[in-house]
């Protein structure tokens, strides 16, 4: 698992600090703490409504929704380095698909948790939306998995 390392007291290397956004996603890194609740079936749910990259082929900004859940396994993501991840896509230029996935891939490779889905809900480019989603699998038998909350494309509200 890639994370930061701690400080002294033991809490996330990011928290109470000035922290600078990375220059990209492969420099980010991701912040893992234990999770609180192990052994108790629950979802986590973010959701970045104003996440941002770059069209590989212009150069132009693309808009999306991320919703991103999951159930805990042994740990968590903290979500100030979450923030900062997704933050450095802001000049990483990537297709949609890719973006959408390889942020769901890189989490659940180095947080493994027991479940996890990302919807990336792109605003249109080209007249066109696009949303992507991805999945670990199916979700754990009692899991409650609300629906993502984000109606399909009408000025994306």
């Amino acid at each position: 698992m890639e994370s930061t390392p701690e400080n002294s007291a033991g809490m996330p290397a990011f928290l109470g600090k000035q922290t600078p956004l990375p220059a990209s996603p492969e420099e980010a890194q991701l912040d893992y703490v234990p999770n609180p609740r192990v052994g108790s079936l629950y979802m986590v749910r973010f959701a970045a409504p104003e996440f941002t990259s770059l069209c590989p082929v212009t150069g132009q900004p693309d808009f999306a929704h991320l919703v991103i859940d999951y159930a805990p396994g042994e740990t968590i993501v903290e979500s100030k380095s979450l923030k900062l991840f997704l933050g450095s896509f802001r000049n990483h230029s990537g297709f949609h698909e890719d973006v959408t996935v390889g942020i769901g891939q890189r989490l659940a490779e180095e947080m493994k948790p027991q479940w996890l889905r990302i919807g990336g809900y792109w605003y249109p480019r080209g007249g066109i939306p696009i949303d992507v989603f991805w999945q670990t699998g199916a979700p754990p038998e009692g899991l409650w998995v609300p629906d993502q909350g984000v109606s399909g494309y009408r000025g994306r509200g």
